[in-house]
């Protein structure tokens, strides 16, 4: 879906989550460079975190991240960066497993930060992606 005020020249994507109409903001931002950001994502799916630990909620958050990146055309393989932010340094195996099961082959440029909480409480991971389209945007 595409953003309301969206020029010809920069891309944007909505999906419907509460949080974008009330903050403001794009699940995604495509450049005419052909950098695509990708805002955090979550675990949270129809409005319910899918998936209890850390390496479930990684794995949910870059699927919702990846669902973004489709709706420009691209997918996993155009990740040049990634980052993991999680609420306890324990996770990082967790979290670090995840990312290798999805991204080996890609091998993007990667953060782990540890932070001290999200909106939700439930929630222990966030994701943030940037993609690259060989090219100017279309």
């Amino acid at each position: 879906m595409t953003a309301p005020g969206q020029s010809a020249t920069v891309r944007r994507v909505v999906t419907g989550a509460p949080w974008e109409e009330q903050f403001g903001y794009s699940r995604a931002v495509e450049l005419p460079s052909g950098l695509v950001l990708v805002s955090g994502c979550t675990s949270i799916v129809d409005g319910e975190i899918a998936g209890g630990g850390p390496y479930e909620q990684a794995v949910n958050s870059f699927k919702v991240a990846f669902a973004a990146l489709e709706q420009l055309g691209l997918g996993p393989s155009d990740v040049v960066r990634t980052r993991m932010y999680l609420t306890h340094a324990r996770d990082v195996d967790e979290v670090g497993r995840a990312h290798k099961e999805l991204f080996d082959d890609v091998r993007p440029a990667a953060s782990m930060i540890i932070v001290s909480g999200f909106v939700d409480p439930s929630l222990v991971v966030e994701v943030e992606v940037e993609a690259y389209r060989g090219g100017a945007a279309s």
